[in-house]
């Protein structure tokens, strides 16, 4: 059965180029989801043709709707981004008021002057709202998130399951804690969205650089002052936070503002207008 559920999906594989923002995903019956999981069970799900973004939306573009708008974050008015600091305890972040998109770890870290291409954080799900209304896309759904991480495998990550070769696929957290700040792949916070190896389909940073919000909820989740995140970030390591999969769905109040969470964007299929 597994066979014919992933030749039906293949049938119409994602459809990309190399100059293309986003990957066309077919419309078809897929399977997300890993046996156990609680939050996230085994299972086929059908889906209608998409566009996703091929990387996270950067710095630039979000540059963009602030000056077309006026926009204020969440950050920028509430002053209560968390931020990484080297010396805190595992899963601990640092409320600083000076943090927010232009300064996504807080002014001491300098702006993003600098580092335009990387992934805009610091942003709350909200924000992420307020930007698709505004660029006419969407965020992927649950399911389209996973669909397209997963490029029809059925393994831990689109490449097999060696965590090992994560490191050619992700900016991730490399160290055993988070006393001591670790750059040893080249990046102590973000980096420039495309920076690691794309997966089958020509998808990036689906693994790690910064969690990517997602629409929907999940069965256990009903409150709608959570909303959903996937794909791990720069933060994340095996040792701690090991959300860097393609299972895996993380929960956060949708006012919060974090360094290394961000987004990447859908643009519906038969949609007319071209996103900005």
């Amino acid at each position: 059965m597994l066979w014919l559920l992933l030749l039906y999906a293949w049938s119409g594989q994602a459809q990309s180029s190399v100059a293309a923002p986003y990957v066309v995903i077919p419309g078809g019956l897929y399977i997300v989801g890993k046996k156990g999981h609680g939050i996230n069970p085994y299972r086929t799900v059908k889906l209608s043709a998409f566009r996703i973004a091929r990387k996270e939306t950067t710095n630039t573009e979000f540059a963009a709707f602030v000056k077309a708008t006026g926009y204020i974050t969440d950050a920028e008015r509430r002053h209560d981004a968390l931020v990484y600091r080297p010396g805190l305890a595992e899963f601990e972040w640092h409320n600083d008021s000076t943090a927010n998109w232009r300064y996504p770890n807080g002014i001491t870290y300098g702006s993003i002057d600098h580092k335009m291409d990387h992934p805009v954080t610091c942003i709350s799900y909200q924000d992420i709202l307020a930007y698709c209304r505004w660029a006419g896309v969407r965020l992927p759904s649950l399911d389209e998130w996973e669909v397209a991480c997963r490029a029809c495998t059925t393994t831990d990550f689109s490449f097999g399951k060696d965590t090992s070769l994560l490191r050619q696929y992700a900016n991730t957290w490399h160290r055993t804690d988070h006393l001591v700040p670790d750059s040893s792949d080249g990046y102590l916070f973000t980096s420039p969205v495309g920076s690691f190896a794309a997966n089958p389909w020509g998808l990036y940073d689906m693994y790690g650089n910064v969690f990517e919000f997602c629409s929907g909820k999940t069965k256990l989740n009903h409150k709608p002052t959570v909303v959903h995140a996937r794909g791990g970030s720069w933060w994340c390591s095996p040792f701690s936070c090991h959300f860097f999969n393609s299972y895996d769905i993380g929960s956060v109040y949708h006012r919060a503002s974090f360094s290394n969470q961000g987004f990447r964007v859908v643009y519906p299929a038969g949609h007319n207008r071209a996103p900005r």
